[in-house]
């Protein structure tokens, strides 16, 4: 991400006052790919800039279950449709815990 995002771009549109900034969170997710493990340094950089951690944990999951290589893996077993609605009841499933989350927190 570093060099190809305006600095202070995440900050800007991810802080808490923003209500689209979990959808958003989801979305600049899904170009990624990365295990669990290898997300958590961008995640707690995030909440180093005061991004809200249901937010970043939001993205984390994002990045780990929705990604475009993920769907060219999944095409080999599934059909396009399968992976649409997988997408789209994951990604409905993670933008509502986010959201919880940031009910909660």
């Amino acid at each position: 991400m570093h060099g190809f995002a305006q600095e202070g771009f995440f900050e800007q549109y991810m802080s808490k006052d923003n209500w689209y900034a979990v959808p958003l969170s989801v979305i600049l997710a899904v170009p990624m790919y990365a295990n669990a493990a290898g997300i958590v340094p961008v995640v707690e950089v995030f909440v180093a800039k005061g991004i809200p951690i249901s937010t970043a944990i939001t993205f984390m999951m994002a990045v780990v279950d929705l990604s475009l290589p993920e769907a060219t893996l999944l095409k080999k077993v599934m059909t396009w449709k399968l992976i649409g609605i997988f997408f789209r009841t994951v990604a409905f499933f993670i933008i509502l815990s986010g959201y919880l989350f940031n009910a909660i927190l």
